[in-house]
């Protein structure tokens, strides 16, 4: 998982008017209207000023039919979501859901309620999901695929299910999907299960969908996990050999990298070869969770690495496109200190945001919209988390569950023009 390189080191430009967004605070709670557009569809053609969230879509929950029991809820999935049982650190807003789409769970709210979570194989969670998307102004979502688990038939049909949920849900509000295929955990020679499924997708007609993000005239798939320093089975040649041969099908290849790709230092290799398949691409989207702390380290971290990473990609006419996330935290399933990388209410992400609109990038990858078990997530999540029996998970801050929807919102409002930046507070 693209975790474990968290433990290796624990946009366009201010032109034209519109409202002043504070640089140094986040948006507030009322922003401007989410969907300016007047039919609310996003244009899928491109990923120009577009801000665009990964979804992970890998919950289950023990009777919602794709025996799989808890998986990503719990760390062991076939106990019962039970204090000491459990892998996340956020804890959703379910409160819109679906009564069928709610799973109870052992861990208590502080009235003595129960706590309850949702499946990611439900069509109406995804839906509302998507519902929020449109409503709060995000582009839309490049849809996790785990390769590691494509050779499971229960793990593949979730997927599965997932990514036609998506499909649908997507049409019905007006916003973009692509697939990301995340490489971690697999074994040499296992490159090729990638080739083999989205050859299986393309019989479904998955990038004819009219919500399909397209860029540069191709469908867009994504590739993560090339070029790390950590320990990875499966060869550098084998990714090159991949990324050719999407390219041979017409796609437009984005590739998940180190933060430190150009450098070929910290958590990248510096195999000269990593430099190659880039070259071979059309986007790249470096890896950023865990590599800075703080406001200041984020503004620090554009200006000493993004703003060269830019160049770079401007001069072989490559696209980047940064990873920003609102905080950090993974004390449940690892030990690790809870709020490890505090949100400050949103601070920190709209530093990220704004950091990569003033060095001109035009696109960015909010990592992610459901990710709880990292303390990642930017959907709804409660402020009232289950603590009457021994649970310990993030609060929200005292701040209204939909914040960093919002936060969000305004960052397209951003790298969309339709608000600009004063370097001082209005």
């Amino acid at each position: 998982m693209r975790n474990l390189c968290v433990l290796l080191l624990l946009l366009v430009s201010t032109r034209g008017g519109g409202v002043i967004a504070d640089e140094s605070q986040p948006p507030p709670a009322t922003p401007l209207p989410t969907t300016p557009r007047s039919d609310g569809v996003i244009d899928p053609t491109t990923l120009d000023g577009k801000v665009i969230c990964g979804y992970q879509g890998w919950f289950n929950c023990d009777g919602d039919g794709a025996e799989l029991g808890w998986t990503h809820w719990a760390k062991n999935r076939n106990r019962p979501l039970a204090p000491g049982n459990v892998s996340v650190d956020l804890w959703p807003d379910v409160s819109e859901l679906e009564p069928e789409a709610r799973y109870a769970t052992d861990f208590l709210h502080t009235d003595g309620s129960s706590a309850e979570v949702f499946s990611s194989g439900d069509r109406s969670t995804v839906m509302r999901h998507f519902q929020w998307m449109k409503q709060y102004g995000i582009d839309g979502v490049m849809i996790q695929r785990f390769a590691n688990g494509l050779a499971d038939p229960k793990l593949r049909r979730h997927k599965d299910n997932v990514l036609a949920h998506a499909r649908k849900a997507a049409a019905a509000n007006g916003r973009g999907i692509a697939v990301m295929y995340d490489l971690s955990g697999l074994h040499r020679g296992a490159v090729k299960r990638v080739r083999e499924d989205w050859q299986r997708l393309q019989e479904t007609r998955l990038t004819a969908d009219p919500m399909y993000f397209h860029h540069r005239g191709g469908p867009v798939v994504a590739i993560w996990g090339i070029g790390f320093s950590d320990d990875r089975d499966y060869s550098i040649e084998e990714c090159m050999s991949l990324v050719k041969w999407l390219k041979s099908q017409g796609c437009t290849v984005m590739l998940g990298v180190p933060s430190f790709w150009r450098e070929g230092t910290r958590d990248a290799t510096s195999d000269p070869r990593l430099h190659a398949i880039i070259e071979l691409a059309d986007i790249i989207s470096p890896w950023t969770v865990g590599r800075y702390r703080s406001p200041s380290e984020a503004t620090k971290h554009a200006t000493a690495v993004w703003q060269s990473d830019l160049k770079w990609c401007v001069e072989r006419e490559l696209d980047l496109m940064p990873v920003v996330f609102p905080g950090f935290s993974w004390h449940n399933l690892t030990g690790q200190s809870l709020d490890s990388i505090p949100r400050l209410k949103g601070k920190f992400l709209w530093s990220q945001v704004v950091a990569a609109n003033r060095i001109k990038c035009r696109m960015i990858y909010v990592a992610m919209f459901d990710e709880v078990d990292e303390g990642t997530a930017i959907f709804k999540c409660t402020d009232d988390p289950p603590t009457q029996n021994g649970g310990k998970f993030l609060a929200t801050e005292g701040l209204p569950s939909d914040h960093y929807l919002k936060v969000v919102g305004r960052a397209g409002q951003l790298f969309r023009n339709e608000i600009v930046i004063e370097k001082q507070t209005p």
